[in-house]
C-alpha cells in the first residue's frame, strides 16, 4: 500500500503533470485499497439501481465502440451510486456460437460437418472451450485501465451450466405457450462457417462487388416462339427455378427481336436495358402485368420437373415487390433461395410450410447429386458453367457484370448466400402489438432511435429462427421419438434427471446428446435430443434471467428489481440485443426488460470509413490511453455526436485537445489554489497556522463577498440543478458541454478576475473569502466530474480533502464514495449570472478588436464605449466595469443607448465560401443584394435571427456584419458586436499608455522565467535585469533601449509589486555572491534583455581557485554519463598552479579521453570561445569546453557558465577544499 498523502506532500504542486502516469498511480491505489469493492459494500442496503451489461465475445480485443459503451455505462452507474443507490455491476461474456467456432474451424482446417463428425463433438467443443476466454485478461486490463468499475469476479458467462439451465427454462415457457414451432426459413447463410446468420449479422458487412448478371429466356408453353425474359445476378439459383413474377399494374410489352426473330415479353420501362436502339426490336403488343398471371413456361432444367408438374409450377406469378429500376421487370423465383421467392411461392401454393424442401445445396455451399450436371461445385464457382450450358441451349439472351452492394459473412469475410434452412422458430409476428406496447413503456436516448429505427423493426417483426445446426452452444432441450410423434421439452437439469435417470453437471452437447428418455408409449423406442443448438442471440437476450439463474435462485430479488433501470449499447444493437431482450421478456412477462436505454453511434476512422485492423486506419486504443490518459479519451468520446446516436470520426488530436482545453486549465486552477494557500499560511498567518476550509466561515462572509464570488457560486448551483435534471433524463450530451463550460468559466474567468484577491493583494479578508470560494467550487466540481473523469477527480480530491476539517467528511478515502451535492436554490442569482455573461461578451468583443489591430492586452487603451438600447442591460454592464477595465486594460468605460451619436453604421458582406457552395447559380444576385443592404435593413434582419434575401433564407453565420464608425466621432475607433451589445474601442496611441505596456511586457517576461525555473510566488529570490544593445546597434534599437531604461526606472515599483521579488539592475559584484537559479537572454522590442534570478542566500565558493569543464557534442565520456566536471587550479598542499600538461592528464582521467585529440577552449557568458594557451589565477571561475575543433562549439546550445563549481565540494578548516563528486553526479565517497 502506498504512503498516505499529507499536506506537506501536496502544497508544492508541480507545474507540469503527466496525466497517464498519475492515472496509473490512482489505479494502483484503487487496487491496493480495494476502493471499488469497498464502494459496493458502503452502498449495501440502499435502494437498488439495476443495470444489465450486454455480453461481448472474448475472442477479439475491445475497440473504441466497446470503450464508448463501457464509458456510458460507467458514468451512469457511478452517478446512480452518487444518488444514493446500490448498483450491482457485473461483467458478462458471450461464450458460444460462430465467433468461437470459426476460430477453431480455421485453426483445425475444418471444412464442414463431416470433419467435425470425424473428430467428434466432444473433442471439437473441448477446442472451443480452450479459446473461449482467449482475450479475457486483455479485456479486463483494457476495461479497468479506461477507468470502468465493473465486477469481473462475480461475472456471468453464457457457458456456465446454471446460465444454460435458465435458457432451458425460458425455452420451455415459450414452448408451453405455443410460441415455438419447427419450419423452414430462407436465411442469410455462410458457406464458409456452414451456418445461417441472423439478418442483423448479415447487415454488418456489406461490400461493393462485381457479380455476373444474365438475361434468360423462359419459353412460354401456350404461345408459340414466345419467351419471358428474366434477369438475375445469381445464375447458380437458376437450376432451382420454380416460377417467375411480374408486377400487376406495370406495363409489359411483347416485342419481336429483330436479330433472333423470337418474341420476348418484358417490362416496357426496361426495353432500354435489353436493347441499345429501338431498331433492334418491334413492339407487337402492350398489356398490364396482371394479364400474364398463370401462364406456364418450360423448365430451364429437369431436376424438379416432376415435383413442378404436381403443383403446377413453372408459371407466372404476380406481386408488387417487382420494381422497374433494374433487370427486365420479370423476376425469376427459386423458392428456397430468396425470402421474397419463398413468400410468393408459398402464397401461390407451389410450396407449403411442411412440403419437402427443394434445396440442392449442402452445408458447405456445394451442389448435391440432385443437380447432377454441377454436383460438388461451390455455387459461386458454378455460375460460369451454368451460363455456358444455358447459352448452348439458346436460353441466354445476354450476359454481363453488375457492381452492387452484397452481404459478406462478418466472421469469415466470404460472400453469403440466401438458403432455406430447417429451423426452430419463436412466433413473433403475432406479438407485434405487444412488442410495440412494451417498447412504448421504455425511455430511449435519443428517442428517434426508438420511434423510427426500432419501432419500424417491431412493426415488421418476423418469426425468429432461434436454432443453429452447430456444436458449441446451449443445446435446444427437445427430446423426440424417431417418428416425431412424441416430443418432450426439458426445462431443468432436475427434470432431465427425473425423466432419463441421468443427472448431469454440464449441459453442452457432449454431455447430453447420448441421454435417452424412455417413451411414454410401451414398446416404442426411446426419445433422443434433436441436434440443433440455440442461436447465441437467444442466449444473450436471455441474460436478464439467466445471469441470476432465475427462477432456480434469486427469484424474489430478481422480481423486485425487474425490469432493469438502465442498459446501453451501440445503435447497431437496435436489431440485435435490444430486440432479443424485448422479444423474450415480452413473451414471458409481457413487459420490456429495461426502463431506460442509451443508444450510442458508431465510432469511425478519421476518414469516415469503418475502423479496420487490416487497413490500420485508426490508432490503437491503449496507445491513446498511454499517451493522453483514459480520462481524456472518455471525455472526448462522451462530448461528441456518438452520444446522440450519430457517427464520430475518431481523431487523435481531439483527445489531445481535451488535455489542452479542459484538463490543463482545470489542473492549473487547482495548482493556483494550493500555491496561494501556501502564500496565505506563510505571509498572512506568518507560518503560525494552517488553512482549513470552513463552510460556516465561507457562508458568513458571503455578505461582503465580491460579486464575482456570488456569480461563480450561483453558476455552480445552477449547474448542479441542470446536472440533476439532465442526468435523470440520461442526456449525457447536454451535461458534458455544460461541465466543460463550467471549467472554462472557473479557469478563464473566475481565477483570472480574482488573481489579485486570491494572492492577498487586496487584504487577508478578501484573500480568505476568495480561497474559500475557489476551494468550494473545485471540491464540488470533482464530485460532479467524478463519473466522467474518474482518475483526475480522484487525484485532485485526494489532495483537496486534506484541507477539510478533521472528521467533517464521511468516507474520505475516495471521491467515488461521495454522494452528489444537491443544488441550493437560495444561492442561485440569475440576475448576476446575466450581468457576468454581458460583461464576458464585452470583454470577448474587446479582445477580438485588439487581435484585429495586433495590440496585446499588456498595452493599455484609453476608452471603451458599450452601446445597448436597454438601460437595465447597461446598468448590469456598469456594475462590473472594474472587471471590463482590468481585463481589457482600458482607462475609461462609457455606456450609451445612442448608436447614431457615435456614427456607427452596419455593412454586410456574404461569406463567399459557404454561400457560393450552397447557392451556386443564384450566388451572384444574392451577393449583390446583401452588399446593397442599408444599416436599418441589416438591423431588422439580424434581430429576426436570419436574413431573407431574394426569397432565400440566409443564416447569420453566412453573412459577415461589419461595424463602421464615422470620422465625425474623432479618435481611432474599432467597432464590433455579438448582435446584442455593440462595443467601440479607442485605439489612439499614447506615450504614457505605451510605456505602461512595456512595463507589463517586462513583468510578463519575468513571470515566464520564474515559471520556467519552477518557482512559486512565495519563493524568496532576487531578479536582475540588463539591457545589452551594442554601441554600434541601429538608431531604432538605441532609442528603444533608452525608452526601456526609462520604463525600468519609472515603473520599478509596479514591476516589483507584480513579480513579488526584489527587482533591480544587474551588478556583477552582487550577483557573484549569489546562487544563480535561472538566467535568460530575450529579445524585447529588438533590444537584447537579460534576466537573472538568484537565490537570496550568499553563494558558498571553494577556498581554492577552481574552474568548470564541459564536453562538446563531438566528445563522449568513456565512464558514466556525465559530461561535466570541476577542477581546482591550485594544489591543496603546495598551492602550486596546475600546468597545462597536468590539466590534460586530469581531464583524460576524469572523462576517459585516452588517445583522443581534442582542444581546450575558454567560453564566456556570451558563449564566445578562445583556445586555452596559458594557465593563471584569472582562469578561476571560468568554463573550459573540450572539443575536437572550434566548429563543434557552434551547433551547441548555450553552455552554462555557472558562478559555482558544477561538482559538489567541501571546504576544509585548513583553508583547502576537496570535491565529494567528480564528474558531476559521480560520488567520490
Amino acid at each position: 500500500m502506498g504512503k498516505k498523502l499529507e499536506r506537506n506532500d501536496v502544497c508544492r504542486v508541480p507545474e507540469n503533470i503527466n496525466f497517464p502516469a498519475e492515472e496509473e498511480n490512482v489505479l494502483q491505489k484503487w487496487r491496493d485499497e480495494n476502493i471499488f469493492e469497498k464502494c459496493s459494500q458502503l452502498s449495501k442496503g440502499k435502494p437498488k439501481y439495476t443495470f444489465y451489461d450486454g455480453p461481448p465475445f472474448a475472442t477479439g480485443l475491445p475497440h473504441y465502440g466497446h470503450i464508448l459503451a463501457g464509458t456510458i455505462k460507467d458514468i451512469v452507474t457511478r452517478y446512480a451510486y452518487q444518488q444514493g443507490y446500490h448498483v450491482d455491476r457485473r461483467f458478462g461474456w458471450d461464450c458460444h456460437g460462430l465467433p468461437v467456432e470459426f476460430e477453431i474451424d480455421k485453426l483445425l482446417n475444418i471444412r464442414g460437418p463431416e470433419d467435425v463428425a470425424k473428430m467428434g463433438i466432444k473433442a471439437y467443443n473441448a477446442e472451443c472451450r480452450k479459446i473461449v476466454m482467449r482475450y479475457a485478461g486483455e479485456w479486463e486490463n483494457v476495461v479497468t485501465r479506461v477507468g470502468r468499475w465493473i465486477d469481473f469476479k462475480n461475472d456471468y458467462k453464457t457457458l456456465y451450466p446454471w446460465y444454460m439451465e435458465s435458457i432451458w427454462w425460458i425455452f420451455k415457457q415459450l414452448y408451453d405457450k405455443g410460441l415455438v414451432y419447427q419450419g423452414v426459413k430462407v436465411m442469410p447463410y455462410s458457406t464458409s462457417c456452414t451456418t445461417s446468420l441472423s439478418n442483423f449479422e448479415a447487415n454488418q458487412n456489406y461490400k461493393e462487388v462485381v457479380d455476373p448478371c444474365v438475361v434468360i429466356a423462359l419459353e412460354a408453353v401456350t404461345q408459340s416462339n414466345t419467351f419471358f425474359l428474366v434477369w438475375t445476378t445469381t445464375p447458380w439459383t437458376l437450376p432451382s427455378n420454380f416460377a417467375c413474377c411480374v408486377h400487376p399494374t406495370m406495363t409489359y410489352v411483347k416485342v419481336r427481336d429483330v436479330k433472333s426473330d423470337r418474341f420476348f415479353i418484358l417490362a416496357e420501362s426496361r426495353l432500354s436495358y435489353v436493347y441499345k436502339t429501338e431498331a433492334e426490336y418491334e413492339v407487337i403488343d402492350k398489356f398490364a402485368g396482371q394479364t400474364l398471371k398463370g401462364l406456364h413456361y418450360k423448365p430451364l432444367f429437369p431436376y424438379f420437373e416432376k415435383r413442378g408438374a404436381e403443383v403446377k409450377a413453372y408459371r407466372v406469378l404476380v406481386d408488387e415487390y417487382v420494381t422497374e429500376d433494374s433487370g427486365t421487370g420479370i423476376v425469376h423465383n427459386a423458392p428456397y433461395f430468396g425470402e421474397d421467392d419463398f413468400r410468393i411461392c408459398l402464397a401461390a401454393g407451389l410450396i407449403t410450410k411442411s412440403s419437402e424442401v427443394l434445396c440442392p445445396v449442402d452445408e458447405a455451399g456445394r451442389f448435391t447429386e440432385v443437380v447432377s450436371d454441377f454436383q460438388g461445385l461451390h455455387v459461386k464457382d458454378a455460375d460460369k458453367q451454368i451460363i455456358a450450358v444455358l447459352k448452348t441451349r439458346g436460353n441466354l439472351v445476354s450476359s454481363g457484370q453488375v457492381k452492387h452492394s452484397y452481404p459478406f459473412c462478418w466472421r469469415s469475410d466470404t460472400p453469403l448466400i440466401y438458403k432455406a434452412v430447417p429451423s426452430w422458430f419463436v412466433r413473433v409476428e403475432h406479438m407485434s402489438k405487444n412488442l410495440l406496447s412494451a417498447s412504448s413503456q421504455t425511455y430511449w436516448v435519443p428517442d428517434f432511435v426508438k420511434e423510427k429505427r426500432f419501432g419500424n423493426w417491431l412493426k415488421e417483426a418476423r418469426d425468429w429462427a432461434i436454432s443453429r445446426n452447430r456444436y458449441w452452444g446451449t443445446p435446444i432441450p427437445i427430446w423426440r421419438s424417431p417418428n416425431g410423434d412424441e416430443t418432450v421439452v426439458i426445462g431443468s437439469i432436475k427434470q432431465l434427471a427425473e425423466l432419463s435417470g441421468v443427472l448431469v453437471e454440464d449441459l453442452h452437447r457432449e454431455s447430453i446428446d447420448h441421454i435417452e428418455i424412455p417413451s411414454a408409449i410401451p414398446g416404442n423406442p426411446p426419445l433422443r435430443r434433436i441436434a440443433p443448438v440455440f442461436d447465441c442471440w437467444f442466449e444473450s437476450g436471455s441474460m436478464p434471467f439467466a445471469q441470476q439463474h432465475f427462477p432456480f435462485e434469486n427469484e424474489k430479488d430478481f422480481m423486485n428489481n425487474f425490469p432493469a433501470d438502465f442498459i446501453a449499447e451501440g445503435i447497431d444493437q437496435t436489431r440485435g440485443w435490444f430486440y432479443t431482450l424485448l422479444v423474450i421478456s415480452t413473451a414471458l412477462f409481457n413487459k420490456a426488460p429495461f426502463k431506460n436505454l442509451i443508444a450510442s453511434g458508431l465510432v469511425l476512422a478519421a476518414d469516415g470509413q469503418k475502423m479496420s485492423k487490416r487497413k490500420k486506419n485508426y490508432p490503437d486504443p491503449m496507445e491513446v490511453v498511454h499517451k493522453y490518459g483514459a480520462d481524456a479519451l472518455r471525455l472526448y468520446l462522451i462530448n461528441s455526436p456518438v452520444v446522440r446516436a450519430e457517427s464520430l470520426r475518431f481523431k487523435e488530436e481531439g483527445v489531445r485537445d481535451i488535455i489542452k482545453d479542459v484538463f490543463l486549465p482545470w489542473y492549473n486552477a487547482y495548482r493556483f489554489l494550493l500555491q496561494n494557500i501556501v502564500r496565505y499560511e506563510k505571509e498572512d498567518l506568518a507560518g503560525k497556522g494552517q488553512y482549513i476550509y470552513d463552510r460556516e466561515r465561507h457562508l458568513r462572509n458571503m455578505d461582503k463577498a465580491s460579486v464575482i464570488d456570488v456569480w461563480i457560486l450561483s453558476f455552480k448551483e445552477s449547474l448542479l440543478e441542470f446536472f440533476a435534471t439532465e442526468m435523470k433524463m440520461y442526456r449525457l450530451y447536454t451535461v458534458v458541454p455544460r461541465l466543460t463550460k463550467f471549467i472554462d468559466q472557473l479557469t478563464n474567468w473566475y481565477v483570472r478576475l480574482n488573481r489579485r484577491r486570491i494572492k492577498g493583494e487586496l487584504g487577508a479578508d478578501q484573500c480568505i473569502q476568495s480561497l474559500d470560494t475557489l476551494y468550494d467550487v473545485l471540491f464540488t466540481m470533482v464530485k460532479m466530474m467524478a463519473p466522467f473523469t474518474p482518475y483526475l477527480t480522484e487525484y485532485i480530491f485526494q489532495r483537496l480533502v486534506l484541507f477539510q476539517p478533521p472528521g467533517s467528511l464521511e468516507h474520505a478515502d475516495s471521491v467515488h464514495y461521495q454522494l452528489m451535492p444537491e443544488s441550493q436554490s437560495k444561492f442561485i442569482r440569475s440576475d448576476i449570472e446575466r450581468s457576468v455573461a454581458l460583461m464576458q461578451s464585452v470583454v470577448e468583443l474587446g479582445r477580438v478588436m485588439r487581435d484585429r489591430r495586433t495590440l496585446p492586452v499588456k498595452y493599455p487603451v484609453s476608452e471603451i464605449i458599450v452601446i445597448h438600447k436597454d438601460p437595465q442591460t447597461l446598468e448590469a454592464i456598469n456594475s462590473l466595469q472594474d472587471f471590463i477595465l482590468s481585463e481589457l486594460n482600458v482607462r475609461k468605460l462609457t455606456l450609451s443607448s445612442d448608436k447614431e451619436k457615435y456614427g456607427v453604421t452596419l455593412r454586410a458582406e456574404p461569406d463567399h465560401k459557404s454561400l457560393g457552395q450552397r447557392l451556386k447559380g443564384n450566388f451572384k444576385a444574392v451577393m449583390a443584394a446583401i452588399k446593397a443592404l442599408k444599416d436599418d435593413e441589416i438591423q431588422k434582419q439580424v434581430a429576426q435571427g436570419y436574413f431573407t434575401i431574394l426569397d432565400q433564407r440566409i443564416e447569420l453565420e453566412e453573412v459577415r456584419v461589419i461595424y463602421c464608425t464615422s470620422e465625425q466621432v474623432g479618435g481611432n475607433f474599432e467597432a464590433h458586436s455579438d448582435n446584442e451589445v455593440l462595443v467601440l474601442l479607442d485605439m489612439t496611441p499614447n506615450e504614457e499608455l505605451l510605456e505602461e505596456g512595456l512595463a507589463r511586457e517586462i513583468i510578463n517576461r519575468v513571470q515566464k522565467l520564474k515559471k520556467k525555473a519552477q518557482l512559486i510566488p512565495t519563493d524568496p529570490v532576487l531578479i536582475f535585469h540588463e539591457l545589452n544593445a551594442s554601441s554600434n546597434a541601429k538608431k531604432e534599437a538605441l532609442e528603444t533601449q533608452a525608452q526601456l531604461t526609462k520604463v525600468l526606472g519609472n515603473y520599478a515599483d509596479m514591476i516589483q509589486t507584480a513579480v513579488k521579488s526584489k527587482f533591480g539592475p544587474y551588478s556583477a559584484q552582487a550577483a557573484a555572491k549569489k546562487r544563480v537559479i535561472a538566467s535568460e537572454l530575450v529579445d524585447l522590442k529588438g533590444v537584447p534583455f537579460k534576466l537573472t534570478i538568484c537565490s537570496t542566500e550568499e553563494l558558498q565558493l571553494p577556498n581554492l581557485p577552481w574552474l568548470n569543464v564541459a564536453l562538446s557534442e563531438d566528445l563522449k565520456p568513456r565512464f558514466g554519463s556525465s559530461n561535466k566536471a570541476s577542477l581546482f587550479l591550485q594544489h591543496n598542499v603546495s598551492k602550486e598552479l596546475i600546468t597545462l600538461p597536468k590539466l590534460r592528464s586530469e581531464l583524460e582521467l576524469l572523462f576517459g579521453l585516452y588517445g583522443i585529440n581534442y582542444n581546450i577552449y575558454v567560453v564566456d557568458q556570451q558563449n564566445n570561445a578562445t583556445e586555452l594557451q596559458t594557465i593563471d589565477k584569472s582562469l578561476s571561475g571560468k568554463l573550459l569546453v573540450l572539443a575536437r575543433s572550434q566548429d563543434a562549439l557552434k551547433g551547441k546550445a548555450d553552455y552554462e557558465v555557472a558562478p559555482a563549481p558544477y561538482s559538489k565540494f567541501v571546504n576544509q578548516s585548513s583553508g583547502t577544499a576537496i570535491f565529494t563528486e567528480n564528474p558531476t553526479g559521480y560520488s567520490l565517497n
